[in-house]
């Protein structure tokens, strides 16, 4: 019987501690809540970012504010909301580089993205585009990679930052096929867009939200694109693993984290309003869609598998490419 007491005391326990929680997930918002971007404004995560918490906003009847705190190869915003109160009022919009690759490139760093963020949910497969200035007399990238090796310290690419999708696509681009290319770093990926449209580099890469309106108008020429397809946009460019260089294409993706310790119950509500506003065709249309992301809305436990996955295979990439934090 003293057996049978311990069980229900701890039983009783265990529903004291959690009744808290369901209540306030129950009543969760009922303040403001913050989604931080370490991205300068202006780029793809901080678009989606601004047109989630607009979609949140109108479910939670409470305000959702995007802060932008770039800096630190994303560590500065990523650190913000690691430390902030795990109550789901603070939550992080970003990408992979910013927890799969920065654990390698920053093992020092004053915190850990994998153990001091709960995932929530990824939200999008990043679809990417190789571009390379107008001027640039190559269509492809076999052509790229010859051109680099006969122009030696003639081509530049602009990255946003160690560990960014940039400087891993074309840091294994020169390990896997020779390319003599050197990196350029910004602070985001409007900004190396910018640089390559002036010729400031001669190439990087970029979604189509950022890209579009440029290979439009003839001021990026696209040549390869990071992604398991086609795009519909650009039908004539080939996918890199198309391209033959399949072993130098990085997964890119988006998605949502709380503080560690943030209690399912809230994280789970948000995830499951996150698919409520990622169910509605408006939104999709106009903010996925529209700038050829991939929507992907997963479960916490579904998330948490993808990220060990891309975790282990960024850890790969970055050992042969030999990327060390500048």
């Amino acid at each position: 019987m003293k057996s049978l007491k311990h069980v229900i005391a701890a039983l009783m326990l265990a529903t004291a501690i959690l009744m808290p929680a369901i209540a306030s997930a129950q009543n969760f918002p009922d303040r403001l809540v913050r989604i931080v971007v370490p991205y300068p404004a202006g780029g793809g995560v901080d678009g989606l970012a601004r047109a989630l918490g607009e979609g949140l906003s109108q479910i939670w009847k409470q305000p959702v504010i995007v802060e932008n705190k770039p800096g630190a190869s994303t560590m500065i915003g990523g650190e913000t909301v690691a430390r902030a109160p795990a109550d789901g009022y603070t939550l992080l919009l970003t990408s992979d580089s910013s927890i799969t690759s920065n654990p390698f490139l920053f093992p020092k760093a004053n915190f850990d993205p994998v153990k001091d963020l709960a995932p929530i949910t990824q939200l999008i497969e990043l679809n990417q585009i190789v571009v390379v200035h107008p001027s640039v007399p190559a269509n492809t990238m076999a052509e790229l990679v010859a051109l680099s090796k006969q122009k030696k310290g003639a081509l530049n690419y602009g990255s946003y930052g160690t560990g960014s999708q940039p400087h891993l696509l074309f840091e294994m681009l020169r390990a896997q096929a020779g390319a003599d290319i050197m990196q350029i770093p910004y602070r985001g990926i409007a900004p190396a867009i910018t640089a390559t449209i002036a010729n400031d580099v001669q190439m990087t890469l970029g979604g189509w939200s950022v890209t579009a309106g440029h290979i439009q108008a003839g001021k990026l020429k696209p040549i390869a694109i990071s992604r398991k397809e086609r795009l519909k946009e650009l039908p004539s460019i080939p996918t890199l693993k198309e391209a033959g260089f399949a072993d130098v294409d990085p997964q890119s993706w988006f998605g949502l984290f709380a503080p560690a310790n943030t209690p399912k119950a809230i994280i789970d509500k948000i995830q499951k309003d996150v698919t409520t506003v990622f169910s509605d065709k408006a939104f999709l249309d106009r903010s996925i869609h529209a700038l050829a992301f991939g929507a992907v809305v997963s479960t916490p436990e579904e998330f948490a598998k993808f990220i060990a996955q891309d975790f282990a295979y960024k850890g790969r990439l970055i050992s042969v490419t030999g990327i060390k934090a500048e």
